[in-house]
């Protein structure tokens, strides 16, 4: 996992060891410090010798100035380093979750990636930061202080072999209790980012239908498991300082009456000993507590670092193929003896045994009831999940062997949810095509029907459209799409449901450009309306993933139960309209 993570520190090694380097020098001024101190006591206050006093002070001023030097330069490198390995680790993981297919988003949840690339890389950043100073610092600090207590007087510094043991226990202690809990709370952050985006993106929804009180409910339920998971956690940390207050307490009070006795029995003890001792006791102590707050942050920053990880070691399950074919000769489509499942070892198949040829240009309709997977099929055209079992073919090949990039770009998609991004208009268009030129773009809007609403707007083409498309209607968003999608001049072009929310003249006037426009062009219209699909050269009916049957509006009005059903039950619902 580690070698994982650090292989994201990129250009931010150099800092990344130089650190450390800095670290040490600081830390060996600030052991050097304490001795001369005693020192300055002894040689220079006790004896009354102001020569020594000002060459032992100028001494100690200068320990003090590299120890500064060393400490800004540190802290320099150290955030550096810290925050571009955390740059890196987003970069990569964003990158990472851009050739995910629909599948890996599903495993993951869309709130949980965000999760990790947010919070998580920041409990990362802080954790790596603090750790290559303070890691390098302290036992550092540690081992020389204890060389030095040892080299002053060897039989008080025993005192720290006693408490150094304690104090590793029940650090231990505090990491085994603590370090499941952090686990779950990270868990549960998942969940709050879900309410919290699933409120946003449907606060029309709970505005006209008045229920803040319940969503602030759903969300106070999740926050409240956050704040008494967290809470647990952080009272078991909270021992730690109780046991480092009691290990300075009693270091300090062994060093003072048994060093008070070599004193006082002339053992070859001085007050100046015995000051640098309590100086390196502090020493010892203090960062054997900045070693148990690295391990607290550790503690913590683990649960994100193996989720991270997790995103990075995760296969797209959708691959380019070896040597891909960058070419598609033509339009045709052909589902052959086609399976699928969302999920590898479930044997419930969303659609079962497809077979289907379309010709290039012609125009394909698809009806079926909620839940019979019309969606699911046209989407597994331009590979945005794989098929379990069976093949399907585009131009002749099978889907699989073209290049990703090329068979996506040939293929023009208008899914359900629209979207639509911050920016103007005629940039949201040329997501489509970015070279599209003004006149391309005004052309694809007047196929699409958009043209004319667009010219209402004071600054037609240059009108901002806000985030998520908020500012323009369901049916304007639509057309919107459309538009975009046309300006691909894809050899397949599949509207989802697309002009669900347009009127029924609207819908007919955007299949007549659609026919006039681009002929050659095999297209999939998907649709709840039979108003939408009965001009289409073939209508597919689904049922549970089945196909039920092929044909004409003529041939399945004949012949074909549920067709008959859609219609009769949308040819009441206009009457009863109308009335």
């Amino acid at each position: 996992m580690i070698k994982k993570l650090l292989a994201n520190l990129g250009e931010y090694k150099k800092e990344s060891i130089i650190t450390p380097i800095y670290v040490a020098g600081e830390a060996l001024m600030d052991v050097i410090t304490p001795t001369v101190m005693a020192m300055l006591i002894d040689r220079g206050i006790n004896q009354g010798n102001k020569e020594e006093l000002f060459k032992i002070g100028f001494l100690l001023f200068l320990c003090a100035m590299i120890s500064f030097v060393f400490g800004v330069m540190s802290a320099r490198t150290g955030a550096r380093a810290s925050v571009g390995f955390a740059r890196n680790l987003r970069h990569n993981i964003f990158s990472k979750i851009q050739t995910f297919s629909f599948s890996n988003i599903d495993r993951f949840s869309s709130s949980s990636l965000v999760t990790r690339m947010t919070t998580d890389v920041t409990n990362i950043q802080n954790a790596y930061q603090m750790t290559i100073r303070i890691i390098a610092r302290s036992p550092l600090m540690i081992v020389f202080a204890l060389i030095m207590t040892f080299i002053i007087n060897p039989q008080l510094a025993q005192i720290y072999l006693w408490i150094i043991p304690f104090l590793i226990i029940g650090l231990g202690l505090v990491i085994h209790f603590a370090h499941p809990l952090f686990n779950v709370v990270f868990k549960i952050y998942d969940k709050l980012n879900s309410v919290v985006s699933e409120n946003l993106q449907g606060i029309r929804a709970v505005k006209s239908y008045v229920r803040e009180n319940e969503q602030e409910d759903k969300f106070n339920e999740v926050s409240k498991r956050i704040y008494k998971t967290f809470m647990k956690a952080q009272q078991i940390v909270a021992f730690n300082m109780p046991i480092l207050q009691f290990a300075v307490y009693a270091c300090m009070l062994l060093i003072s009456w048994f060093g008070a006795q070599f004193i006082v029995n002339k053992q070859g003890f001085t007050e100046g000993q015995l000051v640098s001792m309590f100086n390196y006791t502090m020493q010892i102590l203090m960062n054997l507590n900045m070693l148990s707050m690295i391990f607290v942050m550790i503690l913590m920053s683990r649960p994100s670092a193996e989720r991270v990880v997790e995103v990075l070691s995760e296969e797209s399950d959708i691959k380019d193929p070896v040597n891909p074919i960058m070419e598609i000769p033509d339009s045709s489509v052909e589902f052959k003896n086609v399976n699928f499942t969302y999920h590898e070892n479930d044997s419930d198949l969303v659609l079962k045994n497809i077979n289907l040829s379309v010709k290039p240009g012609e125009f394909i309709g698809i009806i079926g009831g909620t839940g019979s997977s019309k969606s699911t099929l046209v989407q597994l055209i331009p590979r945005l999940y794989d098929v379990t079992s069976g093949e399907i073919k585009v131009g002749g090949h099978n889907v699989k062997e073209y290049g990703l990039e090329k068979l996506r770009d040939e293929v023009g998609m208008v899914l359900q949810n629209n979207v639509l991004f911050h920016g103007t208009i005629s940039d949201n268009l040329k997501w489509g095509n970015a070279d599209a030129t003004d006149e391309e773009v005004v052309q694809a809007a007047k196929i699409a029907q958009a043209d004319s609403f667009v010219q209402e707007f004071p600054k037609k083409y240059d009108t901002m459209i806000s985030q998520g498309g908020t500012n323009v209607s369901g049916g304007q968003k639509q057309r919107l799409t459309i538009a975009r999608a046309l300006l691909k001049k894809p050899k397949i072009l599949i509207l989802d449901d697309s002009t669900s929310a347009v009127d029924t003249k609207t819908d007919r006037e955007i299949k007549k450009g659609l026919r006039e426009t681009i002929p050659g062009t095999t297209t999939f219209i998907i649709s709840q309306r039979i108003s939408s699909v009965e001009d289409a050269d073939r209508i597919v009916v689904l049922d549970n993933g089945k196909i039920d049957q092929v044909g004409t509006s003529d041939e399945l009005l004949a012949t074909n139960k549920i067709y008959q059903e859609i219609f009769r039950s949308q040819q009441k619902g206009f009457g009863q309209s109308e009335k």
